[in-house]
């Protein structure tokens, strides 16, 4: 295994658990933006699309899937948990992903090696 790949999951996964325990300590999402999290949580549902489809190995399955299970977590907290969504403030969050969701997706039908489902998505 790459010792850089290994040492970004890590900082990755620690950056992740940070969040979490930060949001579930102070049941507050106060100066998180939901929108880039939902962004997030997006990526990583279509880029470890493979994950159905090939194995690489344990760890590279595991990881795909706390991933994919903390950023999910993460927007539940901000969407649907009954004290943390109260502290969430949208005016603050300003962002208009939908633009960039947009933009991706048209590149991608554009840019891509094969013209399936899974590659368009995956982009």
């Amino acid at each position: 295994m790459n010792i850089f790949r290994f040492a970004g999951d890590m900082t990755h996964l620690t950056s992740i658990l940070v969040l979490l325990l930060k949001i579930y300590a102070t049941k507050s999402c106060s100066g998180v933006s939901r929108k880039t999290q939902e962004l997030y949580a997006l990526v990583f549902l279509t880029r470890y699309l493979d994950l159905f489809t090939e194995f690489v190995s344990v760890y590279n399955t595991v990881m795909k899937i706390v991933f994919i299970g903390s950023s999910l977590a993460i927007v539940w907290c901000m969407r649907a948990h009954r004290v943390v969504r109260r502290s969430y403030d949208k005016e603050l969050d300003t962002f208009r992903h939908h633009f960039l969701i947009a933009a991706s997706f048209a590149l991608a039908l554009l840019l891509n090696e094969k013209f399936t489902i899974v590659e368009v998505v995956h982009c």
